[in-house]
């Protein structure tokens, strides 16, 4: 049986864990990584997680395979060995570590489904990414690729399944603004009005790779919060 953990940071949940692997659910607007703000961490909550439960002596690795954005909530996995953790980071790095992400927006799509196809750049003083059309004046873009499909709408609201093919820095939230659908609560990217807990319309709900010691199949899911605007579409898809 799983054992409760005693350390608090909102509402983490233990979707998985192995001698290799620590899967957890990563609530919104609580940093993957420790940041300049000194909040805890879900990487600083997973550290003590294993020595809590683990009896650890000493410092305790925990390795960061892949991240989400501050106010995205969602499935995250950390690697337990140094192994594991190269070999999740190789997953990632040649796409074969499949995302699923929920997405809600107050812009109609254009159509039922489609891929975005854009070449973005980060500016890392000011922390947000756009568009650009490659020439003599904007060099050093990336391309960055999503499949998207339309769900569901309820009230106004549209909920997205997006599939990223690259994983590039605010690679979902920039494509959606580009389509014209920027995601709910996503001042930065365009949306009219905050969430009121400075979280946004994202949700990694599925992340699927291969187990990197065993090579076995795993997929791992989480439902979106169940409150706010996400509330009329929590057991969806």
């Amino acid at each position: 049986m799983q054992e409760q953990s005693t350390i608090q940071l909102g509402h983490v949940t233990v979707l998985y864990e192995d001698n290799h692997l620590l899967v957890l659910s990563k609530p919104a607007c609580v940093p993957t990584v420790p940041d300049s703000s000194k909040d805890m961490s879900l990487l600083d909550w997973g550290k003590m997680y294993l020595k809590e439960t683990r009896s650890k002596p000493g410092n305790v690795f925990l390795g960061t395979v892949h991240r989400l954005d501050r106010p995205v909530s969602g499935v995250v996995c950390f690697a337990v060995t140094s192994k594991a953790a190269s070999r999740l980071s190789d997953q990632l790095r040649t796409y074969r570590m499949s995302k699923t992400y929920l997405a809600l927006t107050e812009k109609k799509p254009p159509s039922e489904h489609g891929v975005l196809e854009h070449i973005i750049k980060k500016n890392n003083a000011k922390n947000i990414v756009r568009v650009i059309s490659p020439g003599p004046t904007e060099t050093g873009g990336k391309f960055a690729k999503t499949s998207w499909v339309l769900l569901e709408a309820k009230d106004g609201v549209y909920l997205l399944e997006l599939k990223p093919e690259t994983g590039r820095p605010h690679q979902l939230r920039v494509q959606c603004a580009a389509m014209g659908c920027p995601l709910m609560g996503d001042i930065k990217y365009g949306a009219q009005t905050p969430f009121p807990d400075a979280s946004i319309g994202l949700h990694a709900y599925k992340l699927e790779f291969l187990h990197p010691v065993r090579k076995e199949g795993l997929s791992f899911s989480t439902p979106p919060p169940d409150s706010g605007p996400w509330r009329p579409f929590v057991g969806e898809p």
